[in-house]
């Protein structure tokens, strides 16, 4: 759901699509309840990276560190490092919130497949780099919408104009 715009309200930046990753991942290491939430960590054993601007893949090594903060609220902070088609590494630290009816996170969380318009998956990646062709990353600021599938996470990249 969407609020209306205020009468007089600035115009809201727009969006330019980076990329798509499809990140592959291994099987859920489950640390359970603990004060904050539910832990568990995802490892990340790799990926593709396709777009109109960044291309390559998904270094393997990286992860996903969940809480899960009610039975229908995921807190996501994943970290791993992308390698263009030409050899450069991006860092990224995307953060992002899951939510959606109480069956439907369960079922995600079994790994089974969930009908992604039923569950509201957004992040706000960081990229950041040491190489000189990719240093424009680092003054700007992303956002994307994910999909959870039994072994892979599809998000999609837009940069904030």
């Amino acid at each position: 759901m969407t609020a209306p715009p205020a009468p007089g309200a600035p115009e809201a930046p727009g969006l330019t699509f980076l990329t798509e990753l499809s990140v592959t991942v291994g099987e859920p290491i489950d640390v359970g309840p603990t004060p904050e939430g539910h832990r568990r960590v995802i490892p990340i054993t790799g990926g593709t990276v396709t777009g109109p601007v960044l291309n390559g893949r998904i270094i393997p090594g990286g992860a996903d560190y969940q809480l899960l903060r009610t039975a229908t609220l995921t807190e996501l902070d994943a970290r791993y490092v992308l390698e263009t088609l030409d050899g450069h590494r991006i860092y990224v630290h995307n953060s992002a919130l899951r939510h959606g009816k109480v069956q439907d996170i369960a079922r995600l969380n079994r790994g089974e497949r969930v009908d992604a318009n039923s569950i509201y998956f957004r992040c706000w990646p960081r990229l950041t780099t040491a190489s000189p062709e990719w240093d424009w990353l680092n003054g700007r600021l992303a956002v994307g919408t994910g999909e959870r599938h039994p072994d892979q996470v599809l998000i999609r990249i837009f940069l904030i104009d």
